[in-house]
C-alpha cells in the first residue's frame, strides 16, 4: 500500500507551523501592495482542506480586489455614516445570525472591555470620544486599507454545525496568509450591512453572510498594528480527567 504526503507521521518543520500560527494577529493597517491572484487561490485552496462534517464543505468566498473592492467600500461606508447620524436606521441593519451574546457576563465582558479600551488607549482616543470612536470603527469597512477583501457565505440551508466548519476554514487561510508572508484581520463588523454586500458580490438569495476578512501585506509602521490581544493560560480553560 503506497504512502501518501497526508499520512507522514511528522510535520518536517514543526517550528513553522507554529510560527505561522504565534504570528497571526488581527491586523488593522495594511500597505497599499497588490496580492497576486495565484497568491489568493493558493490559500484558499490550503483553507479548503479544513474538516466539515460529512465532508460538506460549505464555505463560499467573494474576493474583492480593484474597483469592487472600492465600490463597496464606498457603499458600506456611507451606510455606517448614515447609521451614526441616525441611530433609528439600526433596523434595517441587523446580522442574520447572533455573533455576540444578548447578555454579557463575566469573564466574557471582561476581556472584551479591556480589548475595547486597550486599542482605543493606544490609538488616544479617550472614552466618550464618539466621533473618534466612530472613525476608528469604520475603519473595518475601508478593510484597513488592505488591497483585498474576502466576503464569506453560507447557505442557508445548513445547520449551525456548519459554521463550526467555517471557523477552521477560516484559521487554516489565516495561517496560510502568514506562511506566505501576508496578515489578515477576521471581521464580523461587516455582518450588519450583508444587505448591502451581499447584492453587491452577486450573492444567491440563499446565502448568508457568515463574516469579511481583510488580506494584504502588513504596515509595520502603524502603531495600531503593535496592539496584540493576551490569551488566557491554559490552565484557566483546561479540566484534565484522569
Amino acid at each position: 500500500m503506497s504512502t501518501t504526503s497526508n499520512h507522514r507521521p511528522r510535520v518536517a518543520d514543526a517550528t513553522s507551523v507554529e510560527t505561522a500560527i504565534e504570528t497571526r494577529f488581527s491586523a488593522r493597517a495594511f500597505l497599499p501592495k497588490p496580492v497576486p491572484r495565484e497568491t489568493i487561490e493558493r490559500l484558499l485552496e490550503l483553507a479548503a482542506r479544513a474538516p466539515s462534517g460529512t465532508n460538506t464543505q460549505p464555505w463560499k468566498v467573494y474576493v474583492l480586489q480593484g474597483a469592487s473592492r472600492d465600490e463597496l467600500v464606498r457603499k458600506v461606508c456611507a451606510a455606517h455614516d448614515a447609521l451614526y447620524a441616525d441611530p433609528a436606521l439600526a433596523a434595517q441593519y441587523r446580522e442574520e445570525y447572533d455573533y455576540y451574546p444578548e447578555k454579557w457576563v463575566s469573564p466574557y465582558i471582561d476581556r472584551r472591555r479591556e480589548n475595547g479600551w486597550s486599542l482605543y488607549g493606544l490609538l488616544g482616543i479617550a472614552k466618550g470620544e464618539k466621533d473618534k470612536m466612530h472613525e476608528q470603527h469604520q475603519r473595518n469597512f475601508r478593510l484597513f486599507d488592505a488591497p483585498v477583501g474576502l466576503m464569506f457565505t453560507l447557505d442557508r440551508v445548513m445547520g449551525r454545525g456548519s459554521l463550526v466548519d467555517y471557523g477552521m476554514f477560516l484559521q487554516n487561510l489565516m495561517v496560510a496568509a502568514r506562511a506566505h508572508g501576508l496578515h489578515t484581520c477576521p471581521q464580523a463588523a461587516w455582518n450588519g450591512f450583508a444587505r448591502i454586500i451581499l447584492p453587491h458580490v452577486g450573492a444567491g438569495d440563499n446565502e448568508m453572510l457568515v463574516c469579511g476578512m481583510s488580506l494584504g501585506y502588513l504596515d509595520e509602521e502603524a502603531r495600531v498594528n503593535s496592539f496584540h490581544t493576551p490569551r488566557e493560560p491554559v490552565a484557566s480553560f483546561t479540566h484534565w480527567l484522569e
